[in-house]
Formats: structure tokens, C-alpha cells, sequence
């Protein structure tokens, strides 16, 4: 009998299939509906700084006492805070699987605080989900230099593993995860799924583009996911965006993953899909006489590859198409 049991950031997984942050997992009875499925691992809803900024401005602009603006600013924040809390220990409280919580945050300023309150109400890990938007020709060195801020100034309030949720555009990625390492992270999430605009052209407004992923999203999380792991031993990967399918998550460890994350599909075919994508994982190993996970996982990596330079391939030739 197979064993799909594996470690992430130094946590004890079940399997290899984590269930990573959305609506799905923004209360505890969807927690808990989550649980009952199997994941190895459940990543809350995210703590969104924009969100509380923002709701913090429109209780602001709806007050009629401008001194009432630091007490509202505060209180706006402090609920939500305390919210997610009550989220974290009721999702201890009941279910099994290690709780990773999880902050989007593009600032410092206040995310060592909340991060300490997350561990106290007992997370297992946190996931930091940065994402910087260059908009005024900054220097790329100061930017980076952003995320190591954050990251640092957190992983010196916690103790539990610290993850980062981060984008394919750095200039350099391998040297930004080499950064991450140094300053103690245990893993590192390739890719988040960021917010794209569109154009109503009917409305002449700005929308949301695709909000869900598709599985043709896997494949730059793949090339990322083998050259990563190929330098880095010490530092857990977690493949995330274009895992649709059994077959999506085996290809990810393969690549050198450790875990896989699930979102989009779960919504799109509904959370009981989770155990199609187990049991998928279940047979593959099996026709392939593989006991565990690692005996396989990395074997597809850059450096495992027996033609490693087409991970590295950026242009299209016939050679690696066969289109005229």
C-alpha cells in the first residue's frame, strides 16, 4: 500500500495536497467541511492589510467627527485582527491537518504584531503573501529590499515556520529564495495568483480579469519549481496556480515540490474533487510501484533531467514543438 505521507516546513502532512487560502477556508464551518476531505494541510483565508486600510477609510469618510479618526482606524483594524484570531483557534479547536495562516501585506508596519498575536492563537505556520507592484520606476534593489524587511522583521517575532507566497516577477528569483533562506524562512510558494484588470468595453469601466486559474497556468510554476530545487535543499517548495488534477500535482513533485496547492478547481468542481485528486495520486503511484513520495519526488528536476537545458528554454523552436 502506497504511503503519501510528507513533511512541509518542518510540519507532518497526511499527503502532499494543501488547500491553499480563499473563501473556501474564510470561516470555520468551511474549515472544518474542508477538513473532513483530507487535505494534508488547510492555509485560512488571507488577512488582507489593503482590506483593513480600506475599511478602516470608509468608516473615516462616513464619521462626521474628525476626532473620531485614530478611534476608528483602530477599532477597524482590531476587529479584524481579532476575527481572523478567533478563526485560527476554532480551526485548532476542531480539526486535525496543521493551520497555516496566512497575511497579504505589501508593508512592515504592523504585520510583526499581528504575526506574534497568530502564532499565540496557536497557527502551526504562517504564509506571507507579498507582492510589490513597481509603479513608479523604483530602483528593483529597493524593492527587493522591501520583502526582505518584511520577512525578516516577522521571522525575528515568530518561532513557528514561515513561509513566503510570492510572484514570478523578480529579476532575479533564485537569488530572492536564497535571500529567503537566509533569513530562516522553511518554505517558499511558487506562484501566488495576483488580481488582473480588464476593460469593460460596454461600461467603459475597469474589471477583474480571469479570477481562476487554469490548468495551462502550471506549466511556468513547473520550470521554477525544478530549477529551485536543484539549489536549494534546506528550503521547502509548495507548487501553487495550475493544479487542476491528480495529474497537475504529481507533475509538481516530480519537479522537486514538496506540497501542492489547490484553490481554483475546488471551486470550479467543488471541494469533494480534493479526494479525486488523492485518489488520483493513490493510483498513479501505485501503477507505478512507488511506496512513497520520495521516491519519486525531484526525479523530473533540473539536475535529475537527463537533458536539464530544457528547463532553461525560453524560445520556440521546432526541435521541442514540432510546429512548422
Amino acid at each position: 500500500m502506497v504511503d503519501l505521507k510528507t513533511t512541509y516546513a518542518g510540519l507532518q502532512l497526511d499527503n502532499p495536497i494543501i488547500v491553499s487560502a480563499s473563501g473556501l477556508t474564510g470561516n470555520i464551518d468551511k474549515v472544518r467541511k474542508i477538513a473532513e476531505l483530507g487535505p494534508g494541510a488547510i492555509v485560512l483565508k488571507s488577512l488582507f492589510e489593503e482590506q483593513i486600510t480600506v475599511d478602516s477609510n470608509r468608516m473615516i469618510e462616513d464619521n462626521a467627527y474628525p476626532e473620531a479618526t485614530d478611534y476608528i482606524r483602530s477599532y477597524s483594524k482590531t476587529h479584524t485582527v481579532e476575527t481572523y484570531l478567533d478563526l485560527v483557534e476554532q480551526s485548532k479547536k476542531f480539526i486535525r491537518q496543521p493551520v497555516i495562516a496566512s497575511i497579504n501585506c505589501t508593508s512592515d508596519k504592523d504585520w510583526t504584531a499581528f504575526a506574534k498575536q497568530i502564532q499565540n492563537a496557536g497557527a502551526d505556520a504562517l504564509e506571507l503573501n507579498i507582492y510589490i507592484l513597481p509603479v513608479d520606476g523604483e530602483n528593483p534593489e529597493k524593492i527587493e529590499k522591501r520583502y526582505s524587511d518584511i520577512l525578516n522583521k516577522v521571522r525575528h517575532t515568530t518561532s513557528i515556520p514561515l513561509m513566503a507566497k510570492v510572484s514570478p516577477y523578480f529579476t532575479n528569483l533564485i537569488y530572492m529564495i536564497n535571500q529567503f533562506y537566509a533569513i530562516g524562512l522553511q518554505g517558499v510558494v511558487l506562484f501566488n495568483r495576483l488580481y488582473q484588470p480588464d476593460i469593460n468595453l460596454k461600461e467603459m469601466k475597469i474589471t477583474a480579469s480571469q479570477i481562476f486559474s487554469s490548468p495551462a497556468d502550471l506549466a511556468q510554476s513547473l520550470r521554477w519549481i525544478s530549477l529551485v530545487t536543484d539549489k536549494f535543499k534546506k528550503i521547502d517548495i509548495s507548487g501553487s496556480t495550475g493544479v487542476h488534477s491528480s495529474e497537475a500535482a504529481i507533475k509538481m513533485l516530480l519537479a522537486g515540490a514538496k506540497t501542492a496547492q489547490v484553490c481554483s478547481v475546488l471551486y470550479k468542481k467543488g471541494p469533494e474533487y480534493l479526494q479525486t485528486i488523492l485518489n488520483g495520486i493513490t493510483t498513479w503511484m501505485e501503477e507505478q510501484k512507488y511506496q512513497s513520495i520520495d521516491d519519486f519526488r525531484g526525479k523530473m528536476n533540473y539536475r535529475s533531467y537527463e537533458d536539464p537545458a530544457t528547463w532553461e528554454r525560453v524560445q520556440f523552436l521546432r526541435y521541442y514543438t514540432n510546429i512548422d
